[in-house]
């Protein structure tokens, strides 16, 4: 278990580095690099995905470096670079050092790639959904985390002029007390990832008798594999359900009353995705263990996949106890609806779990998690602009009363329970309870 704390922590790093940069990028587009107004959007929105289109690009050569070299030197090379990358980040004086240094974080995407295979490998059948479960709680508490320090450690010689005031350095460089904050936050769990977290991919046999090396499988062979394909098909059409909701989401929170939202203020859409994101890590850490072993990986994918079309049909619906006035009813039925939703959130984990179960052997561990964090990193570019627009045809035109994006999601959440009629007898997690050990530590 203290292994699977010490992978936790390294974890805790990327989404931190990934989100700290939101809440100041536009400020910091405008006043470093001396951008108009008018052009914020477009070089924020390049700088802010071009992490996710680097790191596409160099999941499947960090997930082939780990089944080669190892998980802690794949973890520990890439938490050094993403650390140093960040930090950086806050010196930057033009949009070209901006992109410069968050393209080199994205290079040094290998850390979830070497975690999620050393999870997997210190624990047992019995235990990894406790142990994924951790993982995942320490992914939401990173994203909940980064949006934060930005505001907290920006422009420090205004905010804390008995502090910073008199240091030149961070008047020149109003943010870079924030990235350095954030590079530290990697920087030591790159220090302690390299002091204690124990290797776990199994020394290879130089070769036969004969000399012969031992066999690698290509990536081509690997997706070949029996069940592979299946279990990252439906690893991304998770995904795409969970990508369309979080783009949608924010944005019917906001949207008014008359036009199919719920017209909440700043606070109210604050307290909600909150409120959402807590009910999340209560069903992954509390449920989703017992959960698994009881029904098994498989179970809980279908009956995540019966909930989704009920949550997504329920919440647009909601919208019209405001549009009758019926504030009390809505109160009360509203948020017990979104805790409840939100544990659709274990059929992410369950995916990783299948995932693990499927692949074709220990030495290929890291390259089939690489490659669903390809196909996930890519998705990311799409789908979040994808609903967004649509959601907006919707409200605009009226159509289905402002609801057709959530329409679409109904729709593609029953093909969603339909598909999972492909996943392998192999991923279905089915524990025996009387042959399984503790996790290692």
């Amino acid at each position: 278990m203290v292994q699977i704390m010490l992978l936790c922590f390294a974890r805790i790093a990327e989404p931190i580095a990934f989100f700290s940069i939101f809440p100041f990028i536009g400020q910091m587009i405008k006043d470093a690099a001396g951008v108009a107004e008018s052009e914020v959007g477009f070089y924020s929105g390049l700088i802010e995905s071009i992490f996710s289109f680097v790191q596409m690009l160099l999941m499947i050569p960090w997930g082939r470096a780990a089944d080669k070299f190892g998980r802690k030197p794949v973890l520990v090379i890439s938490m050094a670079g993403l650390s140093t990358a960040c930090a950086l980040f806050g010196t930057s004086r033009s949009i070209w050092e901006m992109i410069m240094y968050r393209s080199i974080a994205g290079m040094f995407s290998g850390t979830v790639v070497a975690v999620r295979a050393s999870i997997s490998e210190n624990s047992t059948p019995k235990t990894q959904a406790r142990a994924f479960s951790y993982f995942a709680f320490s992914n939401n508490l990173g994203i909940f985390l980064g949006p934060f320090i930005g505001p907290v450690f920006s422009r420090p010689a205004e905010k804390y002029p008995s502090v910073f005031g008199g240091i030149q350095f961070f008047k020149d460089y109003p943010y870079a007390l924030a990235t350095f904050t954030t590079g530290g936050i990697g920087a030591t769990a790159c220090i302690v990832s390299a002091l204690f977290v124990k290797e776990t991919l199994r020394k290879r046999p130089k070769g036969d008798a004969n000399g012969s090396p031992p066999n690698t499988m290509t990536t081509t062979e690997i997706m070949k594999a029996p069940g592979v394909s299946r279990v990252l098909f439906i690893y991304t059409f998770t995904m795409l359900l969970a990508l369309a909701y979080t783009a949608i989401v924010p944005i019917f929170y906001f949207t008014s009353v008359e036009l199919g939202g719920y017209g909440f203020s700043e606070f109210q859409i604050a307290m909600f995705i909150g409120v959402g994101g807590f009910a999340q890590a209560l069903w992954l850490l509390f449920v989703f263990p017992w959960l698994q072993w009881r029904i098994g990986t498989g179970g809980v994918l279908r009956l995540c996949a019966s909930v989704w079309p009920v949550w997504f049909a329920a919440t647009p619906a909601t919208n019209y106890l405001l549009r009758l006035s019926l504030d009390t009813a809505f109160w009360t039925f509203t948020p017990f609806l979104l805790v409840v939703g939100s544990g659709v959130a274990m059929a992410f984990t369950a995916c990783q779990l299948a995932i693990n179960d499927i692949s074709p052997s220990p030495e290929t561990l890291g390259t089939v998690n690489a490659i669903s964090l390809t196909l996930n990193s890519g998705l990311r570019a799409v789908a979040p602009a994808l609903f967004s627009s649509l959601f907006a045809t919707g409200v605009k035109e009226q159509i289905f009363k402002g609801y057709l994006a959530w329409f679409i999601l109904v729709l593609l959440a029953i093909g969603y329970r339909g598909s999972l009629r492909w996943l392998p007898a192999r991923a279905e997690g089915k524990i025996n309870n009387t042959d399984c050990d503790d996790t290692n530590e």
